[in-house]
């Protein structure tokens, strides 16, 4: 399994940012920045889902080339 790629990490510093926004919008009542949260999750876990898809296709096509070599 190769390390996360840019698509990963940053999907998953969306999904931080938006939790940080849910739970300030639980906190002070603000239903909009609640939301805003909601979907910057969302978009992080699109995000991370697209990179691991990317970083799998690459290890997959890598270990293929590995046993062409041999």
């Amino acid at each position: 399994m190769g390390a996360p790629n840019r698509d990963e990490l940053e999907g998953k510093y969306e999904q931080a940012k938006g939790s940080v926004k849910q739970g300030l919008g639980r906190m002070t009542g603000d239903e909009e920045m609640r939301s805003e949260g909601a979907g910057d999750k969302l978009k992080g876990d699109v995000q991370e889902g697209w990179g691991g898809t990317k970083r799998k296709v690459g290890d997959t096509l890598k270990d293929m080339g590995d046993a062409v070599d041999r």
